[in-house]
């Protein structure tokens, strides 16, 4: 067997050191987001050299991207607080500023954390408001810090179709590759940039006999070979990629043995969570999922995180992902149709779904677990302070409200020597 298959084999059989990219949303009265805007609020007061330090008011966004590293994107607001700037004081210990001239702003941040680490501000923005008085801008960027970007930025397309020619210049396997889905990427501004981007590959119909680069013409296949590549990248001002290094794993070696062999025949396939192999399985858990739950609205699939499939004695597919609650009533409607949309301040459910289809046989077994994103407990506040609260508001766009959910860290007031109440003498 060629040294490339050997190495690709040899990579199979270690474990994965890196971790899918996975997004979603957070309650804002979470403790760790807490803990993000309490990093990023006071790295904005201890920038400031004169005036009165900020304090928190509201939670209005947040959500949390898997890496190996953790980040947190965050929308609060803020009020004056009646403490001075570099006193030695942090805003917890601050009230708000009862003058008519205090000022509000709103910040927008990203906090990475990585296990074991404290949080770390990687850019901020604050647009801070006068009483009376223009708005005011202040921003924070780590230059040298790694950030996540979109999976769908522009400026990964000269990386990836470079990294797609590497890979089918540099393999000895007989068919040519096509990128599939864009997992994870990141980016760090040094003299130039450096990227990081795991993304899938499926093997397509065009052989490398007949073509030597691919072409409109090359359609993945269905059933083709999959896989996973890794990429660095070191691209210059002048947008040249300057070094490149890549890592690539395949769920299939090679096809040209007679007959196929695998290395574990009957042992779970990862397959990307947009195959089309997964269609109806997704469809007969949605139907489970609505089935169980006793809810006055239908749910729907919103992400997938994870997917295998296990040929036994038939197909069994284990999937992992998250459903939301849509607008759709169940009262009004006999099943979920298509144009359900999802709600965007509703319960959401993080499921394990498990399908068992013998198609020769017309039989389909479905086992859908689910739970809600786990509470966490009260996190220690500060004297003075109330828990946080949830707070509905209607915003009002184009003729359609929206109810958004916020969550309001407020003053909680003190007789006159009184002492705080404890953790357990808060509601």
């Amino acid at each position: 067997m060629k040294l490339i298959v050997i190495l690709l084999l040899c990579s199979r059989l270690l474990p994965s050191l890196t971790q899918e990219s996975v997004s979603r949303e957070v309650d804002c009265d979470d403790e760790d987001v807490f803990k993000a805007v309490d990093a990023a609020l006071k790295k904005y007061n201890n920038q400031s050299q004169e005036g009165n330090q900020f304090v928190l008011y509201r939670v209005t966004e947040a959500s949390q991207t898997m890496t190996p590293d953790i980040f947190y994107s965050l929308k609060y607001q803020i009020k004056e607080g009646d403490c001075p700037v570099q006193n030695g004081k942090t805003w917890q210990d601050c009230d708000y500023n009862a003058a008519a001239g205090a000022a509000t702003g709103e910040c927008t941040a990203t906090v990475g954390k990585r296990p074991g680490l404290k949080f770390s501000v990687t850019t901020q923005t604050c647009r801070i408001t006068p009483a009376e008085g223009p708005v005011a801008t202040a921003q924070y960027t780590c230059l040298g810090c790694v950030h996540p970007i979109s999976t769908k930025s522009p400026d990964l397309e000269p990386i990836l179709r470079h990294a797609i020619e590497h890979f089918n210049n540099n393999t000895d396997h007989r068919y040519l590759f096509a990128r599939g889905e864009v997992k994870k990427a990141q980016r760090q501004v040094v003299a130039g940039w450096n990227f990081e981007i795991t993304y899938s590959i499926v093997q397509t119909n065009c052989s490398k006999e007949n073509f030597l680069v691919l072409t409109p013409d090359c359609k993945s296949l269905l059933n083709g070979v999959t896989g996973e590549c890794r990429n660095k990248a070191h691209m210059n001002v002048e947008e040249r990629i300057v070094s490149f290094s890549q890592k690539c794993d395949l769920d299939l070696v090679e096809d040209f043995v007679q007959p196929p062999v695998t290395g574990c025949p009957g042992c779970p396939i990862n397959i990307p969570a947009n195959s089309p192999q997964l269609e109806e399985p997704l469809k007969l858990s949605t139907t489970k999922l609505n089935a169980m739950r006793n809810e006055p609205f239908y749910f729907k699939i919103e992400s997938v995180q994870r997917a295998t499939v296990q040929v036994v004695a038939g197909v069994r597919y284990s999937i992992s992902f998250t459903a939301r609650e849509t607008t759709c009533p169940k009262e009004s409607n006999q099943e979920l149709i298509i144009n359900c949309k999802a709600n965007k301040t509703g319960q959401v459910l993080i499921c394990d779904a498990h399908i068992y289809m013998r198609p020769w046989e017309n039989e389909t077994n479905t086992n859908v677990n689910c739970q809600t994103p786990g509470m966490i407990s009260l996190l220690k506040r500060p004297p003075g302070f109330s828990p946080f609260r949830s707070v509905q508001l209607q915003n009002i766009e184009g003729g359609t409200t929206r109810h958004l959910r916020l969550c309001e860290y407020t003053r909680r007031p003190l007789k006159a020597g009184a002492e705080p109440a404890s953790e357990s003498e808060v509601s």
